[in-house]
């Protein structure tokens, strides 16, 4: 390369061709914003300035001699590079300028604009020259250009103003949520889509911010062209220049129709019933707690009125659950008419409905008499005649009412207050209405101390197995019945009658099940050994929650194992509550257990469930003839119909009969001129310990001597 030296002649003289020479060397060398490149025709580099340098990141020492296709040309323009090149030396005229991304010596691109001339001078080689022009700042501007341009047509609508608050544009997302399009915005205000929902004091405090910060964001409630009124999401931001000056605001917005719609389905599905619309037991436990608070602080009685269907699962039973179903949301509808606006009608569950009363009165007479006026209307319009589709059903419910006051209650308290005036008002007949009062409360007491009593003599051991004969038609004992008694410290030897419901409702029966089972299993094993015992079985009453347990035969064949006792002569009683729902689960457990050879017996029959369609499918092998239609024969013929039916049916379907609550020989008589082989009751025996029991094993019959031969103690 020539050295640079000054230039000797004056500017405004008449430059030589040397004088040239030098000023467009130098004046190539020096255009930094251009990159001047020289090639010969086979592609070496002759000339390379200091753009070329900048630009393609190879200094002239190393671009000098090398090749254009090795030095900057991507390999996959090497052929039409190569044929350009040809092209234009054999010409003698440059390719039109164009924009290239060619290659820096670190492998990146570099976008150019790229133009091309051929220099010939006589009696020297032509040469190519080439002048790219960087274009990266130009290309980046573009692509912000284009990032903005997409983000303006984004999902969200976009209107950009001046500083006065004009529109000069809108985006295709704004015409979509306002139905406005771009020639009907532009030149109005954001005034246009306002709504009257927000005062104009709230859009006095927006321009505030926006003045004071430059930025504001929140809800506001717009309006479409159709007039529909609509919540969105909206962010403004002030636009300003280099003196901060404002000279556009950009405001975005988000329609939030489709999360207001999602967030009222999904209150409505935390808090409302699906089946009636209701509000749920969650949305009534949230209203009752802070009606007793409000309730408390104002010196105002509320009520809390418990409402329960009645003979609500036999309709379900004769007509089906769809029509359930039809019936629940009838009274549903019934009771929003009747409630007032700022009380509550929920529905528990199932057929339970609760109505809230609040703000009745200071005083409590006067509470107690407008919730009665409530409920006597809930009583009247609950018992009008329902269509179920093409059903007429006239039915009716109970209702029990808790009143609270200036007395602090807790939830759960007053709804179990509600629910035992709910029990007082079933007990009465139904369709009719019953207050808590202090009785009640008493027996809630009675309850929760049994309830202590029985786990205390669960983890004691104070319950003891007695024992029931049973024997056939000749007298001759065949096994017995256990029955559990729970020997109290306090009140001695407590009846089953007394304590199975609490120990049913409370869960100990599942602990105190499992320990009957163990017992007469060990008890059925120690028999075994002796010849006067080893023909005998042993019943054991087997009640729904423990039967429905998902390992209940597991338990059993664990328990038979372990005492190694002969499962033919066990005898699982089953009552007929337990057919009611999930019958085909019973199906398959009572298979299971008949499988592992136990007798399976249904107890009190005729007074559930009772019916054939489900009888033909258990592998029972016994039916017991309720005591109720045992107690009044031989006098009372219906009693004796119905035991004959009993027996006949039995006797049709191959199972064995026993009838239970024999008292008199009279009875015993009638029972077997009737086809009964097998009897238990008092005429025999009444509930004995083992060892007395034990003693009747002796004797070759048993008969009404029996009876009073062993005392229960």
């Amino acid at each position: 390369m020539a050295e640079r030296k000054a230039d000797p002649t004056p500017w405004g003289g008449k430059p030589s061709r040397e004088d040239n020479e030098v000023r467009f060397q130098k004046l190539f060398e020096e255009a930094d914003a251009m990159s001047i490149q020289g090639y010969l025709p086979d592609g070496t580099v002759v000339y390379w300035n200091r753009a070329s340098e900048r630009i393609y990141g190879y200094t002239a020492a190393e671009a000098l001699g090398s090749n254009l296709l090795d030095l900057i040309i991507p390999p996959e323009l090497h052929e039409q590079t190569a044929a350009a090149v040809r092209a234009m030396f054999e010409t003698g005229q440059g390719t039109p300028p164009s924009r290239l991304a060619l290659k820096h010596k670190d492998g990146y691109r570099v976008p150019v604009y790229s133009s091309h001339t051929i220099v010939a001078v006589p009696g020297r080689s032509p040469v190519m020259f080439c002048m790219d022009a960087d274009m990266s700042a130009l290309d980046q501007a573009e692509a912000e250009l284009r990032v903005a341009a997409a983000a303006f047509e984004s999902q969200q609508g976009m209107l950009i103003t001046d500083a006065a608050g004009v529109i000069l544009r809108v985006n295709e997302a704004f015409t979509r949520a306002t139905g406005y399009a771009a020639a009907e915005a532009v030149g109005k205000t954001p005034r246009l889509i306002r709504s009257d929902r927000q005062s104009p004091e709230f859009y006095r405090a927006l321009w505030q911010d926006l003045r004071t910060a430059g930025f504001w964001q929140g809800e506001i409630w717009n309006q479409r062209k159709n007039g529909e009124v609509y919540a969105d999401w909206v962010t403004i931001s002030a636009v300003k220049d280099e003196q901060g000056r404002v000279t556009n605001y950009v405001g975005t917005q988000t329609d939030m129709t489709q999360r207001k719609n999602a967030e009222a389905k999904i209150t409505r599905l935390a808090f409302f019933d699906p089946l009636t619309q209701l509000p749920n037991r969650r949305l009534m436990l949230d209203r009752l707690q802070r009606s007793v608070a409000a309730n408390l602080r104002n010196h105002r009685a509320g009520a809390l009125l418990f409402i329960d269907v009645d003979d609500f699962q036999t309709l379900n039973d004769t007509l089906g659950h769809d029509l359930g179903d039809v019936l629940l949301q009838q009274i549903a509808q019934r009771l929003s008419v009747i409630v007032h606006e700022r009380d509550t009608a929920a529905r528990l569950g199932g057929d339970e409905f609760v109505v809230l009363l609040e703000d009745l009165s200071s005083d409590l007479t006067e509470a107690a008499a407008a919730a009665k006026t409530v409920g006597d209307t809930i009583l009247t319009s609950l018992s009008q005649v329902y269509h179920l589709q093409e059903q007429e059903y006239l039915g009716s419910v109970s209702l029990g009412i808790t009143l609270f006051s200036k007395q602090e209650s807790s939830v759960d308290e007053l709804l179990k207050q509600a629910d035992l005036a709910l029990y007082e008002a079933k007990a009465a007949g139904r369709n009719t209405l019953r207050f808590f009062d202090l009785e009640m409360q008493a027996a809630v007491t009675r309850r929760a101390a049994l309830t202590n009593g029985l786990r205390e003599g669960l983890r004691r051991q104070q319950f003891k197995l007695f024992l029931q004969p049973q024997v056939n038609c000749d007298g001759t004992l065949v096994g017995a019945e256990a029955v559990v008694r729970w020997h109290c410290p306090i009140r001695g030897l407590v009846s089953p009658a007394e304590f199975i419901a609490v120990a049913e409702e409370s869960g100990l029966i599942l602990p105190l099940g499992h320990w009957v089972l163990e017992t007469a299993c060990a008890l059925l094993a120690t028999w075994a050994t002796q010849p006067e015992t080893a023909h005998l079985t042993l019943a054991v009453n087997v009640s729904a929650r423990q039967f429905l347990q998902a390992d209940f035969v597991d338990q059993v064949v664990a328990t038979l194992d372990r005492f190694q006792t002969n499962p033919r002569r066990l005898k699982l009683e089953l009552t007929e509550s337990l057919l009611v729902d999930r019958l085909d689960e019973v199906i398959v457990t009572m298979s299971a257990l008949k499988a592992l050879g136990l007798g399976l017996a249904l107890d009190d029959f005729g007074t559930g469930y009772s019916s054939l369609a489900y009888l033909r499918h258990l592998p029972l092998e016994q039916l017991k003839i309720d005591q109720s239609f045992v107690r009044d024969l031989p006098a009372d013929h219906d009693s004796a119909a119905i035991a004959r039916t009993i027996i006949v049916l039995g006797q049709t379907m191959g199972l064995r009969v026993l009838a239970e609550g024999v008292e008199t020989q009279a009875q015993r008589d009638l029972l077997a001129t009737l086809g009964c082989h097998y009897f238990q009751g008092y005429f025999f025996g009444e509930p004995m310990p083992t060892d007395a029991f034990l003693a009747l094993t002796s004797a070759a019959k048993v008969d009404a001597a029996c009876a009073t031969a062993v005392p229960e103690s």
